[in-house]
């Protein structure tokens, strides 16, 4: 099993934001981590743009998104823009995207959200034209007609998708080489979504999928542990209120963000993320929670964290 790190932008607007995003890639490829994960947060800073920045400043070290909602960019402009980051990024780039949810793409973009499975499909078969290498890019579908050449690099781009659903699983084993999730327990993953995306794969004549799975994680001491699950709730509880997550809730045995977390001491974390990797995770992309009473604390626990689970 492969130990990635998710890296996003701090909240907030200054003009170290971009020299800290690069400063944490340069960390995490010191500490040994296999990869580096960047969210598309709805009103920060262009994800695709941090990975291209952080192949600059990095050598060894995967990097990609996780992950760039299909809406806001035309399949077009998503080629142009994943080459260039792959070219960036040395051949160390992956792309990963989904349909993301209603209340982005409805209540902050104003655009339609009917069927985004049969979307997210359409668009896979024009990103697959035009991702495996330079040429022409041909496809007609129900919701895109392309025609357009693409010469940026002969490097190809591995696609994940962020895959919930029976129907998103079954699109992800067939026409991208595996999956990002966040929400999905050990329960879910060895029940829902491994069987499911590699029957999928297995039909479709393509290897076995990643599976990679988002946790959060906190380092902390004995007695801790209920306040870090119930601070983890408060900081990550926005992803409970979509119906894509609590359907996935329902597939597990948490009840909310919190019980997904890998908390407690060095064994516990350990221990933890090894029953991912039993239920069939490939990849673990972890999302430190820093827990502390000030901000030095959070900094503190932050660092801890990573140190530790970089060990792994």
């Amino acid at each position: 099993m492969r130990i990635g790190l998710q890296l996003g932008p701090e909240r907030g607007r200054y003009p170290e934001k971009v020299a800290k995003l690069l400063e944490g890639a340069r960390r995490a490829e010191e500490l040994g981590y296999h990869s580096v994960w960047v969210p598309q947060l709805p009103d920060d800073f262009d994800a695709l743009t941090a990975v291209a920045l952080m192949g600059q400043v990095t050598e060894r070290i995967e990097l990609g998104t996780a992950v760039m909602p299909i809406q806001s960019r035309h399949p077009v402009a998503m080629l142009q823009q994943a080459a260039s980051t792959q070219a960036a990024c040395s051949g160390r780039f992956v792309l990963g995207l989904g349909p993301s949810h209603h209340w982005i793409v409805s209540d902050m973009m104003g655009l339609p959200y009917d069927k985004p499975a049969s979307q997210a499909r359409a668009y896979l078969e024009v990103l697959q034209a035009g991702l495996s290498g330079p040429g022409a890019v041909n496809v007609e579908n129900d919701w895109y007609a392309v025609h357009n050449d693409l010469d940026v690099t002969d490097l190809p781009t591995p696609i994940l998708v962020a895959a919930l659903g029976p129907t998103m699983l079954r699109t992800a084993g067939e026409l991208a080489d595996g999956t990002i999730l966040w929400m999905a327990d050990e329960k879910a993953i060895a029940g829902h979504i491994v069987p499911r995306i590699n029957e999928a794969a297995a039909g479709a004549g393509r290897p076995a999928p990643r599976v990679v799975a988002g946790v959060p994680v906190t380092l902390c001491a004995a007695g801790e542990e209920d306040d870090v699950r119930a601070w983890t709730n408060r900081a990550l509880a926005h992803a409970e209120y979509s119906p894509n997550y609590q359907t996935l809730l329902e597939r597990g045995d948490a009840s909310d963000v919190g019980d997904m977390a890998a908390v407690g001491d060095e064994a516990a974390i350990a221990a933890r993320l090894a029953r991912y990797r039993d239920a069939g995770a490939t990849d673990i992309a972890v999302r430190v929670v820093p827990w502390g009473r000030s901000r030095d604390e959070r900094i503190a626990s932050r660092d801890r964290t990573e140190s530790f689970v970089a060990t792994l």
